[in-house]
């Protein structure tokens, strides 16, 4: 069976997911070169860093962190691209995976009872055919043990995309466009929420706010990437 495979890769070759090289035996998606060069924030290991900083006096959140710097063009944008789509789900996974890794140190989980990703619509999940903060958490799931409620929140507005928008409209957005699905899976407990990319925090606020107010939550913060530095 390994001479099989080997014979099938000499010809069709795995590529990175990042630059199109081809992988070299052990490298899984990403290589290397790619996985190394990622901008990392280290936010896990700097309270009081940019992304807690961002939603202080809009939302009480315990901790905050995003993994890299979101640069358009760079490697983690491309990353993302395929997660959001090109259907690389296994992609996400492998992505949630990374981001336990890089915030697991310092005690920044000891006190985190459960995992929620920012949810997305129904049609827009429909469409895409999952729901990519969801597939992150996932793979931050498998590597910690944290339990995953995946369902806990809900988008009742389908609000579009909002890449094109100021930060005042996608506050607008994000307003009232959330809600508690099931408030027994998370009522005060400590929740850390999950999504993708940080830009003006919008989301993630009203997600909070939902988790505090309605499910007397504490509420910590993580993402792939943020878009500012």
């Amino acid at each position: 069976m390994a001479l099989l495979q080997d014979f099938f890769h000499l010809f069709f070759p795995q590529l990175c997911e990042a630059c199109s090289s081809a992988l070299y035996e052990g490298e899984e998606m990403v290589c290397l070169r790619c996985r190394t060069k990622l901008p990392t924030t280290k936010h896990a290991e700097h309270p009081e860093n940019m992304v807690e900083r961002l939603f202080w006096g809009r939302v009480p959140i315990e901790k905050g962190a995003a993994v890299y710097f979101y640069n358009k063009g760079a490697r983690i944008q491309v990353l993302l691209h395929a997660l959001k789509y090109r259907n690389r789900s296994d992609l996400g996974v492998l992505m949630g995976k990374w981001m336990y890794e890089e915030i697991k140190c310092g005690g920044w989980l000891d006190e985190v009872d459960c995992l929620v990703p920012v949810p997305i619509h129904p049609k827009k999940k429909k469409i895409r055919g999952y729901n990519q903060a969801a597939i992150l958490a996932r793979g931050f799931a498998e590597s910690s043990a944290i339990p995953l409620y995946e369902e806990a929140l809900l988008k009742r507005e389908h609000t579009g995309s909002q890449t094109k928008l100021s930060r005042i409209a996608r506050w607008e957005n994000a307003q009232e466009s959330f809600a508690m699905n099931d408030l027994e899976l998370v009522k005060g407990k400590h929740v850390l929420l999950i999504d993708d990319v940080i830009t003006t925090g919008a989301t993630l606020e009203a997600c909070a706010n939902v988790l505090v107010k309605e499910g007397q939550c504490r509420v910590s913060i993580v993402s792939v990437a943020c878009a500012f530095q």
